[in-house]
């Protein structure tokens, strides 16, 4: 049998949908529709559908109502412009502060720690979604923390993005009749392991992924041109010299590298890669990246999307895998506004294309 919510009888039934109707204000007028169809006697689900607000935010709302009444409905926010604020500036400034270290009770910032934290200054409760106001009103935005590695030294990075632009313009110097571009390259396992990834349900299903959890692998070689988005993939059963010597050699036949096409190429110092046994072909110019330093690598970038049509999926063998894996990349070879957007980063050396 669907939920039903009892609502407290602060308002009649037809009071409740004058409300609604009348309501000026589109967060009133959902609050009040959300309450006059409960009061209805519609579920909470069927009420979640219709007005697109999920459950937990309904029960708040429901709680909030059958304890306070109508007063609890509504953004009062735009009721209050030009009024004094829950906070003064010199609050504002000590909340500022605050931000900057982690808070008391641990773990990180929400809205609803915000609102412990003005509660305990101001002396009175403050609602979760003040907290979230005030957290916006600072400009802060939610978002995931890049990994940077604890050695990684950043004037070396600095300096190496100085050194691959200065390789670049000695590169044109040195072959002023030749188009020069400035790739990158890296080489990401792929295998039987599952790839797990969270993926949109409704608020009633629990999503599940089918798993087998072998530990077999292919490598992914995967090339790009940051500036036009351009990619070159290789899909191979290891990563050693002798294999990455193929890889290079193909790599510049296949763009017909020479004296009138060059090629700077930045790579990590992986072993392979810095081997002495490591043949460049002619109209490649490697430069390495410093030791612990992925944010400086475009490539990264690639690996969210070849993994997306392998995420939450098992395969019977690398065979079955390497078919769905060679297909992405015919994908992607075709979505160069895509892999420029996500490669062509701000500090990456601009090259003139040739007409």
């Amino acid at each position: 049998m669907p939920k039903r919510i009892s609502i407290e009888p602060h308002l009649s039934l037809r009071e409740l949908e004058q409300r609604y109707r009348q309501a000026s204000y589109h967060v009133e007028r959902s609050h009040y529709q959300i309450i006059w169809l409960l009061a209805s006697g519609r579920s909470s689900r069927e009420v979640s559908q219709i007005t697109g607000y999920s459950l937990s935010w309904i029960y708040e709302l429901v709680w909030g109502y059958n304890r306070i009444g109508p007063k609890s409905l509504g953004d009062k926010r735009h009721e209050h412009q030009g009024a004094d604020t829950l906070l003064n500036d010199v609050q504002q400034a000590q909340l500022w502060q605050a931000l900057q270290s982690p808070p008391t009770e641990g773990g990180l910032w929400n809205g609803q720690k915000v609102a412990n934290w003005m509660s305990e200054l101001l002396g009175r409760s403050v609602s979760r979604q003040r907290g979230w106001e005030y957290l916006k009103a600072m400009r802060l935005r939610l978002r995931v923390a890049r990994p940077s590695h604890q050695e990684a030294d950043f004037t070396e990075q600095e300096e190496w993005k100085k050194k691959l632009a200065k390789t670049v313009t000695q590169v044109q110097e040195n072959y002023a009749d030749a188009d020069v571009e400035v790739w990158t390259m890296d080489e990401h396992r792929v295998g039987l392991k599952p790839i797990i990834r969270r993926m949109w349900v409704d608020e009633w299903t629990v999503p599940v992924a089918n798993v087998n959890w072998r530990f077999k692998w292919l490598w992914l070689y995967g090339f790009v041109h940051p500036q036009s988005g351009e990619t070159y993939w290789w899909i191979l059963p290891f990563v050693n010299t002798e294999i990455f010597n193929q890889v290079l050699a193909d790599f510049a036949q296949h763009f017909k590298l020479g004296e009138n096409k060059q090629v700077v190429l930045a790579l990590d110092q992986a072993g392979w890669h810095t081997a002495g046994k490591l043949e460049v072909p002619k109209g490649i110019h490697i430069v390495e990246m410093p030791s612990h330093s992925p944010e400086l690598q475009p490539a990264e970038r690639l690996w969210p999307l070849t993994n997306e049509p392998l995420a939450n999926r098992t395969f019977e063998n690398l065979d079955e895998l390497e078919e769905v894996l060679f297909e992405r990349c015919k994908q992607l070879l075709q979505q160069q506004d895509l892999i420029r957007g996500l490669t062509n980063f701000h500090w990456w050396p601009q090259v003139p294309v040739a007409a």
